[in-house]
């Protein structure tokens, strides 16, 4: 199954079968480390198993006229790229990373075939306010101004406003758009930056990590370091002694480490 043809016709959607998380892994490792011939069919697997991953992401872009098959085909090309490029020595599930890639490949062939023709520079700086909205909301605990917006790019208020009206259909940046029950991804995942996948994938880990984390431990962490204040605040503030954060910071960023490192 190349890149330029993904075969889906006769493909009854109904009969698809998701494989467990277990077995992802494990065809994961193998497309890493296996013989050509075992990497080859670990990868057919691999798609296979994951076509309804691409069905559950497609239907999120239906209503645009767009022919169905075409989407899952170019959903099955970011499936693809997905498989090709994960790390499976990092600890994230695959259908954290896999949606985010699916869903961008979609995004670029709306983009890229469009009837509307909105320059690619506009769209450009509608998606990097987009991302510059959700930095500025996890900073400060609030949506920011168009002034904020423009700052935060260095451009000009009226830039951003048409940008931002150029999208067609904004959604929610908390909107899920794929779970497997145990594991959702909402559309605050899917907005990329320039990172390498590297970085991104440790990102993800790195979050991973911090949701193991116990509510007490989470809740220090977010005063200490996205509030900016001391230990001798944060103790203040939920009632506990400055010994006592002291020692579950430490504990709770050891965590940490210790999931990143597998």
């Amino acid at each position: 199954m190349a890149y330029n043809k993904v075969e889906i016709c006769g493909v009854n959607t109904a009969r698809l079968k998701a494989i467990p998380e277990s077995r992802k892994k494990e065809l994961l490792m193998i497309i890493k480390n296996g013989t050509p011939s075992e990497r080859e069919k670990a990868r057919e697997e691999m798609i296979n198993g994951n076509l309804l991953l691409v069905l559950s992401v497609i239907q999120k872009f239906s209503g645009r006229g767009e022919n169905p098959d075409d989407l899952f085909q170019i959903g099955c090309i970011g499936l693809i790229k997905a498989i090709d490029n994960f790390d499976p020595a990092l600890d994230v599930k695959f259908s954290t990373y896999g949606v985010p890639m699916i869903i961008g490949e979609v995004r670029r062939h709306l983009r890229d075939y469009s009837p509307l023709r909105i320059s690619r520079s506009i769209k450009d700086t509608a998606y990097r306010a987009m991302q510059a909205k959700e930095r500025i909301t996890f900073r400060t605990g609030r949506e920011p101004t168009i002034n904020e917006l423009a700052k935060e790019l260095d451009s000009s208020p009226e830039s951003i406003v048409i940008a931002l009206e150029s999208i067609v259909e904004p959604v929610s940046i908390y909107e899920p758009v794929y779970s497997d029950g145990t594991d959702t991804v909402y559309v605050m995942d899917t907005l990329g930056d320039k990172s390498d996948d590297k970085k991104w994938l440790e990102q993800i880990a790195l979050r991973d990590a911090v949701d193991k984390l116990s509510e007490r431990e989470k809740s220090i962490l977010i005063i200490r370091y996205l509030k900016g204040k001391t230990q001798t605040e944060v103790a203040r503030e939920i009632g506990i002694s400055q010994a006592q954060v002291s020692r579950i910071e430490k504990t709770a960023m050891l965590h940490i480490r210790q999931q990143m490192e597998g």
